[in-house]
């Protein structure tokens, strides 16, 4: 039999078909969403966790301040190098003195060296020197000395100062010997405008004898300084001095600072080899007595205002521990041996040239 419902419950029952079948729907889907996501969650963790054996690294260096804190095993001590024997000192090589010039050529053959007796058996100049100090002997070599003519020169004096500062002015030179007994008298000036300074006075006087000049006295005046005076005591043999309490030895042939440029002149007249090997002679100062070594040069043309002179050129050269300053000097021998051009170069690099400009005999 066959039971028809009326529409109005046809439509309830399809109604309620439709929600049943749609709340299913949901339901599924629900839990199809639930299951996809907790899926999702699932896969990255697997991602970490996967992993692979690999060999392990060698232990990293301790860092210094995790060092101090954690003990670590002590490292193996490293062998000590052997040190090296401490270098030999070389021997320090000592300059040879220099060979002296050659002789000179000359019409008269060399002079023969003298005999121990003549020449006072001096010793070597290192020890003069030396014993000079150290009041040691009493005589040095003898020279042979022929003296030039008394004569008055009257020079040009050219000066640089340290600074570069130029000056000009005038000195004289006043020598005077009669065979027995000697005197020089040296002046050095400058100009500045209508007015004449004097640098310098210097004067020696003395005796005449086998070795040449014997100074007594010395004296010496320099600008904006007190006068000084050295004695050379013949009798007791020593040179004493005014400005300072030394005493040197007094040894033949010793000469001062003006007289040396004429005991230079007379070894030259005598015979010119002598100028072929070093010259030392005592000179005293102001204040004390010292060997002085000089040097032959060459011959050399001198500019003066008596003309183109040819000369012998002598030079101290500067000596360590001794002085310092540089002394040339230009001997003429065409004009009686006398010293035509004086130049002293300071320590400072101060420079004063002196000139000839006249020769009164």
């Amino acid at each position: 039999m066959t039971i028809v419902l009326p529409p109005r419950h046809r439509r309830r029952i399809l109604a309620v078909g439709a929600a049943t079948v749609a709340l299913h729907f949901l339901t599924i889907s629900w839990v199809g969403g639930r299951i996809g996501a907790s899926e999702q969650r699932r896969e990255p963790a697997q991602g970490i966790i996967n992993a692979e054996l690999r060999q392990a690294p060698p232990p990293a260096a301790v860092p210094a301040a995790v060092a101090e804190t954690a003990p670590a095993a002590a490292p193996k001590a490293k062998p000590r190098k052997p040190r090296p024997a401490p270098p030999v000192a070389e021997p320090v090589p000592v300059p040879a003195e220099p060979a002296p010039p050659e002789p000179l050529p000359a019409a008269a053959p060399p002079a023969e060296p003298m005999a121990a007796s003549q020449a006072g058996a001096g010793p070597a100049p290192a020890d003069v020197e030396s014993a000079v100090q150290q009041e040691g002997p009493t005589s040095t070599r003898r020279w042979k000395v022929e003296l030039p003519p008394s004569a008055r020169l009257e020079l040009e004096v050219r000066r640089k100062d340290p600074d570069g500062t130029n000056w000009s002015g005038s000195g004289s030179i006043s020598w005077q010997q009669d065979g027995m007994r000697y005197q020089v008298q040296q002046e050095v000036g400058i100009s500045l405008l209508v007015a004449r300074f004097n640098l310098m006075e210097v004067g020696s006087e003395g005796v005449i004898d086998d070795y040449g000049l014997a100074p007594a006295k010395f004296t010496q005046k320099l600008r904006n300084r007190s006068a000084t005076a050295t004695h050379f005591n013949q009798q007791e043999q020593k040179i004493t001095f005014s400005a300072s309490d030394h005493t040197v030895p007094l040894l033949s042939g010793a000469q001062d600072r003006a007289s040396i440029l004429f005991q230079l002149a007379g070894i030259g007249r005598a015979d010119a080899n002598q100028y072929g090997q070093d010259i030392d002679i005592l000179v005293g100062e102001d204040r004390k007595a010292q060997i002085y070594r000089f040097q032959l040069v060459g011959e050399a043309e001198v500019e003066t205002k008596m003309g183109k002179l040819v000369t012998w050129h002598i030079v101290r050269p500067p000596r360590p521990g001794s002085y310092n300053a540089k002394l040339e000097i230009w001997i003429a021998p065409s004009l009686d041996w006398y010293p035509v051009q004086i130049r002293n170069t300071e320590a400072n690099g101060g420079i004063t040239t002196q000139i000839v400009t006249r020769i009164t005999k």
